[in-house]
């Protein structure tokens, strides 16, 4: 089964439209993607990566293994509601909190704020071509995400490793889920695999990033203000017993405040008498169903709203 690959490089220029076509059917038919040609400073992301896999020997790996997670794997006991995982969240927008991670260097403090700031215009990126995707306005996923005050969508990290596990058959690396937020923009290990999700019944493997790729999915909230026609796919990480893989999962969210709805442009129309809609069909039968819903929407006791 072959991923989608979207070459952000062609959402301008000649090949756009075949783009904007491929992403839909990523969106709406697999809920995960991979991104090439992003723009973003690969050796940037070569130095967070081997930054932060320096803070985790130094810093994290010792007190995992001592930890109860570690304990009740060594005992074979029942490690159904465990994660094989060490990680850290960094919220970076509306306000940054990089700061209360302990014995971060100055060094990865400042590279995960410049990836930071290059990825946030793939996110906004994306979030525009997904809504004119779905036929609404550029910025209405953005608008959304922001709340009513307007500071722009929440960006976070989660930092993660998935330290080598003795027995992988006893536990997951991450238990099955789907993302509660936005867009999940990933860059992960460029050697050890782990991370599949679920497609048409079948547990798809994700190959290890190359070239820096972003792997991108869609989370819950992209479901709900699609109406459903973009998904958010479960998905889950597996542990490897030779090696330990790296995670760094930035989000793209909605503010706490943000109310978040279907777009209404994607509902379809409610509580109508069926009369009226015989009567708009009869003289509209032979067009486009398409505005005979967007009428009706606007139509009370049979009287269409200005």
């Amino acid at each position: 089964m072959e991923i989608p690959v979207i070459d952000f490089s062609e959402l301008n220029g000649d090949k756009r439209g075949d783009t904007m076509t491929l992403l839909h059917k990523a969106c709406e038919q697999w809920g995960f993607f991979m991104v090439e040609n992003h723009e973003i400073d690969t050796q940037l992301m070569e130095k967070v990566k081997q930054l932060i896999n320096t803070y985790y020997e130094e810093n994290l790996k010792e007190s995992f293994y001592q930890s109860e997670i570690a304990k009740r794997l060594e005992k074979q006991e029942n490690a159904s509601d465990i994660d094989w995982e060490s990680s850290f969240f960094v919220w970076h927008r509306p306000t940054s909190s990089i700061n209360e991670i302990p014995n971060i260097s100055q060094e990865l403090w400042h590279a995960m704020d410049e990836y930071v700031e290059q990825l946030v215009k793939v996110g906004e990126k994306l979030s525009e071509v997904m809504s004119e995707n779905l036929g609404l306005q550029k910025d209405y996923m953005k608008k959304a995400f922001s709340g009513s005050d307007g500071d722009g969508p929440a960006m976070g990290t989660k930092v993660a490793k998935y330290p080598k596990c003795p027995r992988p058959e006893l536990v997951r690396g991450l238990r099955e889920h789907t993302d509660a937020g936005g867009i999940i923009l990933l860059l992960q290990d460029d050697r050890v695999p782990g991370l599949e999700f679920f497609k048409d019944g079948k547990w798809v493997k994700i190959p290890p990033s190359k070239n820096n790729a972003i792997f991108v999915n869609t989370g819950d909230q992209v479901e709900v203000l699609s109406n459903g026609i973009y998904k958010s796919v479960v998905h889950r990480v597996m542990p490897d017993k030779n090696g330990s893989r790296i995670s760094i999962a930035t989000f793209y969210n909605p503010i706490r405040e943000a109310i978040i709805s279907p777009a209404p442009k994607l509902l379809y129309p409610t509580n109508f008498l069926y009369g009226d809609y015989l009567k708009l069909y009869g003289s509209t039968k032979f067009g486009e169903k398409g505005p005979r819903f967007e009428t009706m929407k606007n139509t009370i006791n049979g009287n269409i709203l200005a």
